[in-house]
């Protein structure tokens, strides 16, 4: 990204992340040693790098409100019961729609955005550029998060 990009970027996080209720997700683990929050915050990271390189327009608010907010599900599920656990994946995507819509007005996209990120371990594609691009950026960030993890461990 250029300079003035990354500068753009900056400015649309700092609105965004004003709400102090963000600050939930750095209790939670998400990977590794990753917090929710850091990898919530590189995924909008990612999924924003990934809008400049494609030839089409997105709503970038929506695209960084929706990747903020597409784990928003505040709690610890490495910890919870074995059912939780186990269908964490299938489920969390609900919980953080849930409790973002509680926190914040969300447009039809940004649920969406939120709603099928999971795609394919769920069969909700994403109807959108911004719930596709955030859906691979959660992808990338996940396995990256993960890689980093196994690199430490072998080191």
């Amino acid at each position: 990204m250029t300079q003035k990009e990354e500068g753009h970027l900056a400015h649309l996080l700092s609105l965004l992340l004003k709400k102090e209720v963000l600050i939930e997700m750095k209790k939670y683990i998400q990977h590794g040693d990753t917090t929710t929050y850091d990898h919530v915050l590189a995924v909008a990271r990612a999924a924003f790098k990934l809008s400049k390189k494609l030839p089409f327009g997105v709503s970038e608010m929506s695209l960084l409100k929706g990747a903020l907010l597409h784990d928003f599900y505040l709690y610890d599920w490495h910890e919870q019961d074995p059912q939780r656990k186990r269908f964490h994946g299938l489920h969390h995507h609900r919980t953080a729609h849930k409790n973002a819509c509680r926190h914040f007005h969300l447009t039809p996209l940004e649920e969406d955005i939120i709603l099928r990120h999971m795609w394919p371990l769920t069969l909700k594609m994403p109807r959108s550029r911004e719930g596709w691009l955030v859906c691979v950026a959660d992808k990338w960030v996940s396995l990256e998060d993960t890689f980093r993890r196994t690199e430490r461990k072998n080191t």
